[in-house]
């Protein structure tokens, strides 16, 4: 028997393919990212973001690889697709907040990725159920728009610049505290 999964913590409906960016840390979204058609600054008085940032989990193996992996961080994606991103804004100054804001939630989706991650190492045992991870993912996406809506709300999405300063180190200090849970990497044995 084969198992399929495939999960998004952020979902939409895409009815083409999407250029996406894999998230790095050395990458920094730009408004060239931002390849919706509803993306447009200057000419109105309409504030909007639709982030592109999302993250999923997809495996395919049989019950006999399923039985013997503890390890699913590179299962766990963190991505951000370009055409599905959008940024409206009035002027250039309230892009650039806007575009800042985006920098951090790309981050904070990154931050989640790895928590499910850590999550799915912790908890899957040799004789787990294919559902294992269900309470895992509603626990972790619930903490996840809750975190994101909040973050929203105290920087009104990015104009409170020194708050959201302030919000994007603590997510970027978090994600080096869970650094064994990048996608590429391999978390240490627990010593007996």
């Amino acid at each position: 028997m084969r198992y399929t999964i495939f999960l998004f913590f952020i979902s939409a409906t895409f009815t083409r393919a999407q250029s996406t960016i894999d998230w790095s840390e050395s990458y920094q979204l730009q408004f060239s990212d931002f390849q919706s058609s509803a993306t447009q600054i200057s000419g109105g008085n309409i504030y909007s973001l639709q982030s592109g940032s999302s993250t999923d989990f997809s495996f395919a193996m049989t019950n006999a690889e399923f039985m013997f992996t503890k390890n699913f961080n590179s299962k766990v994606n963190c991505r951000f697709k370009r055409g599905a991103a959008s940024l409206v804004s009035p002027d250039s100054v309230s892009a650039i907040d806007l575009l800042n804001f985006s920098r951090f939630d790309f981050d904070l989706t990154e931050l989640y990725a790895r928590k499910f991650r850590k999550k799915l190492y912790e908890e899957k045992a040799a004789f787990s159920n294919i559902s294992f991870f269900r309470p895992i993912y509603d626990e972790i996406d619930k903490e996840f728009s809750e975190r994101r809506t909040m973050a929203g709300k105290q920087t009104d999405l990015g104009k409170n610049k020194e708050k959201l300063i302030e919000l994007h180190q603590e997510v970027l200090k978090e994600i080096q505290t869970l650094s064994d849970f990048c996608k590429i990497c391999k978390p240490p044995k627990k010593k007996k």
